[in-house]
């Protein structure tokens, strides 16, 4: 089963290659790894795709990843979309073959390109109008500008961005991490986007 580790590290050479040694030690084996954030403090978040040989506990890869100096892993997780990490431009490509599906595409694809659990397009007077299958259905219509982190009342993470003046999307994760800065400045984008190719259809 693959896993998908969330992981705080320093931004400097080498750190990685310690990273990835940690991690084959304690039996994970990485599939992919994407730079999610690069931080002015000289700290780099990045998401790692792996499997676990036979015998080898999530827990352990953890344990080994936060011995190394500077390195904290935010977040574990089952990860079953597929075995691989879906960028945003693979979703732009999605979304242009077909302009006329655009919006309801992207929401289709938040959940695989933000490793969230559900992608839902709320409407201010209707509701949810168009969500992926784990998106709850009361989801209530915030009016926002750009993208941004939305209050829950459990300890589950929303965020959100302005589709057009009656819409927003919202994307979230069943325990987080929490939505990084750099993000929800994607999905603003990707957002902003899929408006420009709807319309272009």
């Amino acid at each position: 089963m693959p896993y998908l580790l969330r992981v705080e590290l320093p931004d400097v050479p080498g750190s990685l290659g310690r990273l990835a040694s940690s991690i084959g030690e304690a039996g994970g084996d990485i599939e992919a790894i994407e730079i999610v954030e690069k931080r002015h403090d000289g700290t780099a978040v990045d998401d790692v795709l792996l499997e676990t040989t036979p015998g080898a506990m999530p827990d352990s890869i953890v344990s080994a990843c936060n011995a190394i100096d500077g390195v904290k892993v935010v977040w574990i997780s089952r990860y079953a979309a597929g075995g691989n990490l879906f960028l945003d431009l693979d979703a732009v490509e999605e979304m242009t073959a077909n302009p006329a599906t655009a919006l309801e595409r992207l929401n289709d694809l938040l959940p695989i390109t933000f490793r969230a659990d559900w992608a839902a397009r709320v409407h201010d007077t209707k509701g949810v109008v168009h969500a992926t299958p784990a998106a709850p259905s009361d989801l209530k219509f915030s009016s926002i500008g750009r993208a941004a982190h939305l209050p829950t009342d459990d300890d589950n993470v929303h965020c959100g961005a302005r589709l057009n003046k009656h819409e927003i999307v919202v994307i979230g994760r069943r325990g987080g991490p929490e939505f990084l800065e750099s993000e929800l400045a994607r999905l603003g984008h990707l957002v902003a986007l899929a408006m420009s190719i709807a319309r272009a259809g």
